[in-house]
């Protein structure tokens, strides 16, 4: 079942997560929502962060589920960003990619069935 998941980048030029490798690098809010999208219709942020981890055959495969279906759509709101989010990925591993994009600084706002 898809949930639509509503996000806020309340600063955008701190959403950055830890690792400029799996970070997001938009500074718009179309951008940001391109990348986001990406990360939920495709794999190729997972095998980024697997490729680093100190033993990459020990990480859970389940954590690489992709979306092919999901969409992310992006609007400027005064100084911050809103993001929604359609997708059937489990909340956890949609969580753990928004902490790899965005690091702390984005806040769930909304969620509710799709």
């Amino acid at each position: 079942m898809a949930v639509r998941y509503y996000i806020r980048l309340p600063d955008p030029p701190l959403a950055r997560g830890t690792e400029p490798a799996l970070s997001f690098r938009s500074g718009g809010a179309e951008g940001f929502a391109d990348e986001l999208q990406e990360a939920l219709r495709s794999n190729a942020l997972f095998h980024r962060w697997k490729a680093m981890q100190e033993d990459p055959d020990d990480v859970d495969d389940d954590l690489g589920v992709v979306d092919p279906d999901a969409t992310v759509t992006g609007k400027q709101v005064d100084l911050k960003v809103e993001l929604v989010a359609t997708t059937s990925i489990p909340s956890g591993v949609f969580k753990q990619r928004l902490r790899w994009l965005a690091g702390s600084h984005w806040e769930l706002a909304d969620v509710k069935d799709a």
